[in-house]
């Protein structure tokens, strides 16, 4: 029997073996599902942060693609108050804003202490500064980005100005051109008639301009005339448009004004340029002009009939001495 506890031992050495060998495996398979169900769970955590961050990113990306379409909204005016009421009705639907305003160039900043302030240029030159106030942090970078939006729809405005203005001033006098200061006859007529109001025109001319030019040259030339141009416009209402109606003329409309009227603010023009010096380069200068008047209805009831009739009063100050005013029909 002694083979029997042979067999009976080795079974057992083998028993032991065996759940040795199964306890170190268990443990290590144990240790390893573990480690891997940590990675899995350290990957599950990762992965939904990269989700949140790229959800974050794509609302980012949404609010910022909207921000910058709002832009369409902004350019749509051309007038530049109406580009910042625009911008600032954006601003506040998506910016936390106590206060937003547009300020001259030449303003009083002293009692924007509170405000954020941006000067606001287009090549160089200050067209004014906008006023921020109470902009949140969280806040500040979408802020920034429709204040950029503002700035291209600002300047657009801003050169469509220059422009329209490049197109109705006259470059050398600075005062109307002769095309529109027309158009606004025909309107202060069609006004006129329509209220049954009395208007007045004059035509204006420099005395002697050609003998300024041919003593002097066109440079002292201009001199006189932008000076002579300036002392009309100060001389005249607010109501009241100068315009160059060509070489040394001027003409002036004057809005619900008689003749008596008329040839009282004709007189008022006419001595001022008489008493204004004008320094030309090295020629101390003094120059005189002649006026002619027309006036609506009594002398037309047509825009080129009064301009006509203007110039027709105008040779007749010219013809009888110049430095003087003379009234068509008068």
């Amino acid at each position: 029997m002694w083979y029997l506890g042979i067999l009976i031992i080795f079974v057992l050495f083998l028993y032991l073996w065996l759940k040795n060998s199964l306890d170190k495996n268990f443990v290590k398979y144990k240790t390893d599902f573990q480690r891997l169900k940590s990675e899995y769970d350290i990957s599950l955590s990762e992965n939904a942060k990269l989700k949140q961050e790229n959800s974050d990113l794509e609302n980012n990306a949404e609010d910022t693609i909207l921000l910058y379409d709002i832009t369409k909204e902004i350019c749509k005016s051309l007038e530049i108050d109406k580009v910042f009421n625009s911008f600032k009705q954006e601003l506040q639907k998506y910016v936390s804003i106590r206060d937003c305003k547009l300020l001259k160039s030449d303003a009083d900043l002293s009692g924007y202490a509170d405000y954020k302030i941006l000067p606001l240029k287009i090549d160089n030159s200050s067209i004014g500064y906008l006023a921020l106030s109470k902009v949140k942090d969280e806040d500040q970078d979408k802020c920034h980005i429709l204040v950029q939006q503002f700035l291209l729809g600002l300047k657009r405005a801003f050169l469509y100005q220059r422009v329209q203005e490049l197109a109705i001033m006259d470059s050398l006098t600075g005062v109307f051109s002769r095309r529109y200061s027309i158009d606004r006859l025909h309107e202060e007529l069609e006004r006129s008639k329509k209220f049954k109001y009395r208007f007045s025109f004059l035509m204006i001319d420099i005395d002697h301009f050609k003998d300024y030019n041919d003593k002097f040259g066109h440079l002292v030339g201009d001199a006189v005339l932008k000076e002579t141009a300036e002392t009309i416009k100060e001389n005249v209402r607010q109501i009241d448009l100068v315009g160059r109606y060509g070489g040394e003329e001027f003409l002036v409309i004057l809005p619900e004004t008689d003749k008596d009227q008329a040839k009282f603010a004709a007189e008022r023009i006419r001595q001022a340029v008489q008493i204004q010096p004008i320094k030309a380069y090295d020629e101390d200068l003094k120059v005189t002009i002649s006026i002619g008047i027309s006036t609506f209805p009594d002398d037309s009831q047509e825009a080129s009939a009064l301009v006509e009739k203007a110039d027709t009063a105008l040779y007749q100050a010219k013809q009888t001495g110049r430095n003087k005013i003379c009234i068509y029909g008068a």
